[in-house]
């Protein structure tokens, strides 16, 4: 093997460690403040609740048990977003 190879083949290793242990350092990161995502099924909860409400009260009970768990859902989801500050 060439030495151009052996420290081709040093510097990968070392660059893929190093790429590996930044990666890992970003999983291990707190969460950042901006929550795009948990902002954005908050405002879908939302607007799933207030469709619920809207529907008509004929479902056997469904319809308020599935209002029930949409307000379980933003709550949870709020306190994510807390969390995540």
């Amino acid at each position: 093997m060439s030495k151009f190879f052996n420290k081709s083949l040093i510097a990968g290793v070392a660059l893929g460690v190093g790429a590996m242990a930044g990666g890992q350092a970003l999983l291990n990161a707190p969460a950042l403040a901006n929550q795009p995502f948990m902002e954005a099924a908050l405002g879908s909860l939302q607007a799933a609740k207030a469709n619920l409400i809207k529907a008509e009260p004929n479902k056997g009970g469904h319809r308020e048990r599935a209002i029930e768990l949409v307000n379980q859902a933003i709550n949870q989801t709020e306190q994510g977003i807390a969390f995540a500050r």
